[in-house]
């Protein structure tokens, strides 16, 4: 699969890394544990990706869409979601949730990686939307997103089936700037790193500016 990568693009590595783990797993093992189904007749599963399907084949992991639209698709565009998918069905799998949501202070080293998640997606989010929320509606609108009551606008995204993230608003006025807050469900815990997390809402912004 050609990602279109430079020579010393620091994703190229990882995903070789990855891709070559995939290769030797087994595909009903795969299956069973993330829950995506898997045909044996066109050796490819079927993903279900922020709010869209997808076929990915097993053993070369080839991406296409099971039907086609005119928006843009986070899994055939960004290397990182590539690599967040090819992760997840190297070592994830399905996790019930509770219902309840969790801060990033809240996951296990979030601590730790606070400051470059603030940076990266919640300072993002604020500025890029706080006082523009009625693009930021109509971008959550576009994926599928769901309405939540909280802040001042805010929608719920589910990345994959099961593991969702919120996305708060707070308007700024004279006084203070926009705010933001991103909460997770808290089964995300149980598949993914404090660090995958700052790269699934890295790729759900870079597909709302899309959008």
């Amino acid at each position: 699969m050609n990602l279109d990568y430079e020579k010393d693009n620091k994703e190229r590595v990882p995903f070789e890394h990855y891709k070559a783990e995939y290769m030797d797993k087994d595909p009903l093992e795969i299956s069973s544990r993330t829950g995506f189904p898997y045909s044996e007749e066109t050796r490819s599963f079927t993903v279900w990706f922020m709010g869209k399907e997808y076929y990915v084949t097993h053993p070369e992991f080839e991406v296409s869409r099971t039907e086609q639209d005119d928006f843009w698709c986070p899994l055939l565009e960004l290397p990182a979601a590539k690599i967040l998918v090819i992760r997840f069905l190297n070592e994830g799998a399905q996790a019930d949730a509770t219902g309840k949501f969790l801060t990033y202070r809240e996951v296990p080293w979030g601590e730790v990686y606070y400051r470059q998640f603030n940076g990266r997606c919640m300072m993002r989010l604020a500025f890029s939307y706080g006082n523009r929320q009625d693009a930021f509606e109509s971008a959550m609108e576009k994926l599928n997103g769901v309405k939540v009551r909280a802040g001042d606008t805010g929608y719920q995204v589910e990345v994959f089936r099961g593991f969702y993230v919120r996305f708060l608003l707070w308007a700024g006025d004279d006084e203070f700037p926009p705010s933001s807050q991103i909460l997770f469900s808290d089964n995300f815990p149980a598949v993914f790193h404090a660090e995958d997390l700052v790269v699934v809402c890295d790729i759900i912004l870079n597909t709302l500016k899309k959008m």
